[in-house]
């Protein structure tokens, strides 16, 4: 399934940055959503990316942590794993950006990419699972995954605040969230596991 996902990505993303109609009609931009019910850009824009870089950084966390969620969803869920691993990257393809969607509904020249939001959610139920398991800061630092979960909303909730940079630090916030609180969604039992997980020293 992350492979699958990995290559649609990557073609989708190739055609876009050789096509620019394709990629002003899959991007998001929450004025044509609303006013001008286009209604797939709220899935589209996580298949195509702004450059080669973005798009890289996405597929290697995804390739990283998809696959361990995977195996941690077929384990704790059977044969309904497959269909529970969509819902989670779909699902944060469209929780992540919820917040932009309502900001900038009157803002016809926002416009934003990729598939951060999804990443997001993957990453942050893998750290569900596995909250002291290594996770490298930066590609060079290994820290606990749940240290590195309170730094990266930290960091994204305040760069939110301050919108200095054109990065969607929102959809990482509400991603990151979601792929959290999914997995507890689907078995509140599930907490119980974590914070066991959590408090083993």
């Amino acid at each position: 399934m992350t492979i699958i996902l990995i290559l649609i990505t990557v073609v989708v993303s190739y055609a876009a940055f050789n096509s620019r109609k394709l990629m002003e009609n899959l991007q998001f931009n929450a004025s044509k959503i609303i006013y001008k019910n286009e209604y797939h850009r709220l899935i589209t824009h996580a298949f195509i990316h702004a450059n080669w870089e973005h798009l890289f950084v996405n597929m290697i966390v995804l390739f990283s942590f998809g696959q361990a969620i995977e195996a941690y969803f077929k384990y704790n869920f059977g044969n309904k794993y497959i269909q529970y691993y969509f819902l989670l990257y779909f699902g944060g393809i469209l929780v992540s950006n919820i917040y932009a969607l309502v900001k900038h509904r009157k803002n016809y020249f926002y416009n934003s990419v990729g598939a951060s939001g999804a990443v997001a959610a993957i990453l942050f139920a893998a750290i569900f699972f596995d909250p002291w398991g290594k996770i490298l800061f930066f590609f060079i630092l290994p820290i606990p995954g749940i240290l590195f979960a309170g730094l990266y909303l930290v960091y994204s909730y305040q760069m939110s605040m301050k919108q200095k940079d054109n990065v969607a630090h929102d959809a990482h916030f509400l991603g990151a969230l979601f792929g959290f609180i999914f997995p507890i969604i689907l078995n509140p039992q599930l907490f119980g596991q974590f914070l066991d997980k959590l408090f083993r020293l």
